[in-house]
């Protein structure tokens, strides 16, 4: 610890971390830094000697090797940004780690671009001018929702994506003559927001720059007579965005899970009761009554959840600060909305012959009168008159 000061952690990402993640781990963005390969490394060590210290860790001989800085956009993604100039390699680690980030202690987070050729050996890093633009691949397979990585191309701001279509095709393992629609990631907090791509249009045009993030799909045929839940990248991304596994639990016993739901944070109340019902086995979702979870004290919340009393599932999960994915659930003897305009009394009935009390539940409408509650509770308990008093004459 005394000398914890001295080192900085490298956290470096690779094509691998890439194909790995995406799909599996993460949809949105490029890769989760928290799972990739860590180096701690002394600040004073210069950066060319960490780049030995990595090419006996990948196999990569150093003169192979280019690095990349990440930045954080203003939309909150993560993106490589431009790739480390020759005097920056010629500093120490710590000294890279202020310039990537003003923040006392950070990591220092690089990618590693390493590229191919055909007998898959690596080849020197290509030039890359200003019109160079590096661009990564995503391809969703509607079908399967299915959605991956498969690779980076470098582009030329004024070249068009027609132009890389057949070399796209080819990543995909699609035939050349496929058609495919082309969309640019741009952010997912706190909405998603991904757009279509015009093919005609220059990348410069479609303002593409290092680090974007390009996902295709075959184009959709109308006559192709498949259903998919998900035609289109956009769609599937909305729906990864805004799902949510919900574990239910009787309000009887509530440390136990019952079962599980994939929901939407966007599902209305009368969807989830809805798919409650269907889970339960339930004819009328009507019967199902709902309450919140306390992320504090880990108990249901004290009053249940009104009839349509909120407008979607994230609002029925969201304590304060907190969200939670346990909802409580009860099954009624009537609909929700009709108990609601029930007051439920509990009657302890003290018989007079007898010493035992008796407690009786009484539900009426909330504008009724003590004399209703007692005509209610004549329907319900024997009452015999009691005897007088005899007296010796």
């Amino acid at each position: 610890k005394a000398e914890a000061h001295l080192y900085t952690i490298i956290k470096i990402a690779r094509d691998e971390d890439l194909k790995e993640q995406t799909g599996k781990d993460i949809y949105f963005d490029l890769v989760d830094h928290e799972k990739v390969r860590s180096f701690r490394i002394q600040k004073q060590l210069p950066f060319s000697t960490f780049k030995e210290e990595v090419a006996k860790e990948y196999g990569i001989p150093v003169q192979f090797q280019r690095f990349w800085l990440w930045a954080k956009r203003q939309n909150h993604t993560y993106r490589p940004n431009r790739p480390l100039n020759p005097h920056e390699e010629m500093q120490s680690v710590g000294q890279l780690r202020e310039i990537s980030n003003k923040a006392q202690n950070a990591e220092l987070k690089l990618f590693l671009e390493v590229e191919f050729g055909l007998d898959l050996q690596p080849l020197p890093p290509p030039e890359k001018s200003k019109e160079d633009i590096l661009l990564f691949f995503k391809l969703y397979n509607p079908e399967k929702e299915v959605l991956c990585f498969v690779g980076r191309l470098f582009v030329k701001a004024l070249g068009k994506p027609s132009d890389i279509l057949r070399k796209l095709t080819e990543m995909a393992g699609f035939t050349p003559d496929e058609e495919i629609e082309l969309y640019e990631e741009i952010k997912f907090e706190p909405n998603v927001m991904c757009e279509h791509i015009d093919k005609k249009l220059t990348f410069r045009a479609s303002q593409l720059e290092d680090g974007d993030i390009v996902c295709f799909q075959k184009s959709p045929k109308a006559d192709s007579g498949t259903q998919v839940r998900y035609p289109d990248i956009p769609s599937f991304l909305e729906y990864v965005h805004n799902r949510q596994v919900v574990h239910f639990r009787s309000l009887e016993k509530p440390k136990d899970d019952e079962f599980c739901l994939e929901l939407s944070k966007l599902h209305t109340y009368d969807d989830v009761v809805e798919r409650v019902a269907r889970q339960l086995g339930l004819d009328d979702p009507a019967k199902i009554r709902l309450t919140s979870h306390n992320c504090y004290s880990q108990q249901p919340k004290p009053q249940p959840i009104r009839y349509q009393g909120v407008e979607h599932l994230l609002d029925m999960l969201v304590h304060y600060n907190q969200t939670s994915d346990i909802l409580y659930y009860e099954v009624l003897d009537i609909p929700l909305p009709e108990l609601q305009f029930l007051k439920t009394l509990k009657v302890a009935f003290h018989h007079a012959t007898k010493e035992e009390v008796v407690i009786h539940s009484i539900r009426l409408p909330k504008n009724s009168t003590i004399a209703d509650v007692i005509i209610d509770l004549k329907t319900k308990v024997l009452i015999y008159p009691v005897p007088l008093p005899s007296y010796a004459c």
